[in-house]
């Protein structure tokens, strides 16, 4: 565990190579072995070579099936517990409408997690409701989606500590790397 407490990388939608060709350079020199303990993916990697990558970088590493996982087998939904947070992993295509906070809320109750991780519509979002938070990591790559064309490549590494989580969104702007630190507490 770091000083920050357990790291956590949320990253999904890499659609390699059906909608994208690679991760940006600038996201692959931040994410290398050893930074993070967990990595949670919601899916639509693309490729093995790309799913492998990301399992050389953390120990724990979790994925959530997405629309596009074809001939692999994973799980629609998978629940994870990370010191003293529940987690719900899940695509997000199973939320109608995409990404709307009632239907997330629903899940979220279903799975009974503090904090719910879903992707799909490619767009990053940190969201609360009714004492719970949803975390969108959007698309790593940039890739498009049914909604739009206009996609900024993004992920989040969260920090958990006790009853604490920092959330911080890396997107690339303009060919550089921008990053927004939030918090998040944990409802008694």
């Amino acid at each position: 565990m770091s000083q920050f407490g357990e790291l956590v990388l949320l990253i999904g939608d890499l659609h390699i190579p059906q909608r994208s060709v690679d991760l940006p350079d600038k996201f692959k020199e931040l994410l290398v072995p050893g930074k993070v303990q967990h990595i949670l993916c919601t899916g639509n990697v693309g490729n093995r070579e790309h799913s492998d990558w990301l399992k050389s970088l953390a120990a724990n590493v979790h994925f959530a099936r997405g629309d596009f996982d074809e001939g692999i087998s994973l799980p629609e939904q998978k629940l994870i517990t990370i010191g003293d947070w529940k987690i719900g992993l899940i695509h997000g295509h199973q939320v109608i409408p995409w990404g709307d906070k009632e239907a997330l809320s629903n899940i979220q109750r279903m799975m009974d997690c503090d904090l719910l991780v879903s992707g799909h519509t490619h767009n990053s979002s940190v969201e609360s409701y009714d004492g719970k938070h949803f975390v969108n990591p959007g698309s790593a790559t940039g890739a498009y989606s049914p909604l739009t064309s206009d996609v900024k490549p993004s992920f989040f590494i969260v920090a958990l500590q006790g009853r604490d989580a920092t959330t911080f969104l890396y997107e690339l702007v303009d060919g550089n790397v921008s990053v927004v630190k939030g918090t998040l507490s944990k409802s008694s």
